[in-house]
């Protein structure tokens, strides 16, 4: 069994687990500080809430990604910026259609997630809120891409080509 849980990333000159924003996920634990006040926090659960990324963008008035962990094998990836807006999509799109495959509601990826290109041009946008210049190739590569071996990998990679964590 792989790890399930969220990976919480923002800015802000506070420990964001201090935040009302994630005040309901106690347990965080700071994970990576990056320049700029880049913080990535982790929140181990299978089934908890770790809050909302749009009330973080609103309280830190930057830039927030959440990250939920599915097994290590897809990532969820929910993103929020004070001007451009929120959006959703996934990593290891092809472990995430085989849980939608095991609901069984006749549900395809489309109809939760952003296809990648999609999803490309709003993490264009939501960097560029956040002072950087991202290459939308090199996102849609990460957006397109498996888990080799572990989901989690694809999502620090995300965050590397969003310019927010460096690998």
């Amino acid at each position: 069994m792989g790890y399930w849980g969220y990976f919480v990333v923002g800015r802000g000159e506070r420990p964001l687990a201090e935040l009302d924003a994630l005040a309901g996920a106690e347990g965080m634990t700071l994970r990576e500080e990056a320049p700029g006040g880049w913080q990535v926090w982790e929140y181990p659960s299978g089934d908890g809430d770790v809050g909302s990324m749009n009330a973080l963008a609103g309280e830190t008035g930057a830039p927030a990604l959440f990250g939920y962990v599915m097994d290590s094998a897809s990532v969820v990836v929910e993103a929020a910026a004070p001007e451009s807006g929120a959006w959703t999509t996934c990593l290891a799109r092809g472990a995430m259609a085989g849980y939608l495959g095991a609901a069984d509601e006749g549900l395809t990826l489309e109809d939760y997630f952003l296809e990648p290109s999609d999803a490309a041009e709003r993490a264009v946008s939501w960097a560029a809120e956040a002072g950087h210049e991202v290459n939308a190739e090199s996102v849609i590569d990460v957006l397109t891409s498996e888990a080799d071996p572990l989901a989690e990998n694809l999502f620090f990679r995300l965050l590397d080509r969003l310019g927010v964590v460096p690998l």
